[in-house]
């Protein structure tokens, strides 16, 4: 197993999430883990892209992390996909609810550097989804979801080993995620040398 580390970004709707996952692959050169699914490719998508896409056979004999079924369709993330980001020779970032980080904190320790991502006001979440295109039905039909309310806040079981940033001001974020890769660059240094 190669040795690097997934940067698991978690956090309700809205919270900046893909925004942060995207800063960086830019400026740390992260893999983003591609996941896997069932579900038959959009039009516009590619495999090895967008998405793995499985077939039922497939997807079963993955080390799938965590995986759930939506829409009749199974979806989820591989060890495979981890693996090819360390193989050359990057971190990797992905986005995922608060149970599938838990879940990545439970299975990879240390390897998973999780940052909870959240803000000031929970009012200000529906006005960046409206304003990012999300339409208004599907920002209430989200809002009143029982995701959506379970990704308000961490869970108990990271409290503490969750980087907890308040995404109010990207200039802040910013500062704060750059100062969580410096850290786990100390840490990586730190466990090679002993």
């Amino acid at each position: 197993m190669s040795s690097g580390k997934v940067f698991v970004i978690a956090g309700a709707a809205g919270s900046g999430k893909t925004t942060v996952a995207k800063f960086l692959q830019e400026h740390y050169q992260m893999e983003r883990v591609i996941t896997h699914t069932t579900r038959p490719p959009r039009p516009t998508e590619r495999d090895g892209v967008d998405y793995h896409f499985e077939t039922p056979a497939t997807m079963n004999k993955l080390h799938l992390l965590e995986s759930v079924e939506y829409d009749h369709h199974r979806y989820g993330s591989s060890m495979e996909s981890l693996e090819a980001g360390w193989q050359k020779g990057h971190d990797d970032v992905i986005v995922l609810d608060t149970k599938g980080a838990l879940t990545y904190h439970q299975q990879l320790g240390q390897r998973a550097v999780i940052i909870f991502l959240t803000v000031s006001h929970i009012a200000s979440l529906a006005k960046r989804m409206v304003k990012r295109g999300d339409g208004i039905r599907a920002v209430h039909s989200r809002l009143k979801s029982a995701e959506y309310h379970r990704d308000l806040h961490l869970p108990d079981e990271l409290k503490g080993i969750a980087n907890v940033v308040v995404n109010d001001s990207w200039e802040q974020t910013v500062a704060q995620v750059e100062q969580i890769v410096r850290q786990s660059d100390l840490e990586k240094d730190q466990s090679m040398v002993e």
